[in-house]
């Protein structure tokens, strides 16, 4: 069955409708667009299923390294960059995507007066 869907806002929102997890194969913009957003959503605790790219021959090597280097910067925190998982292997990814456990949001750990007012992301 192929659905068509009329923008990126309502592709990424039937895609989060029915989708256990989320996985990122080599592509462009909108992949890019797509799984950032995702994970941010998570982030902000809209949901807890798990993010990975499928780092095909190395192609997601740049942006593993990006957003370690955010973490070392202190725009991301170490929580919040462990919600994107990798692996070259398809079955690898798979069986950390079966494992995966999120981490508590950002709302919630600002909620509870738990977010490190040091850390900007």
């Amino acid at each position: 069955m192929t659905t068509t869907i009329q923008d990126m806002h309502t592709r990424k929102a039937k895609m989060f409708e029915v989708a256990d997890a989320f996985i990122a194969i080599p592509g462009g913009l909108g992949t890019l667009d797509e799984t950032i957003e995702i994970s941010t959503w998570q982030q902000l605790g809209l949901h807890t299923k798990p993010v990975g790219l499928l780092n095909v021959n190395g192609f997601f090597d740049k942006l593993i390294e990006f957003l370690d280097h955010a973490v070392d910067e202190e725009f991301i925190r170490p929580a919040s960059r462990g919600i994107i998982l990798a692996d070259e292997d398809p079955a690898a990814l798979i069986d950390k995507l079966a494992a995966y456990v999120a981490p508590r949001s950002v709302v919630d750990l600002a909620r509870d007066g738990l977010l490190d007012p040091n850390v900007r992301g």
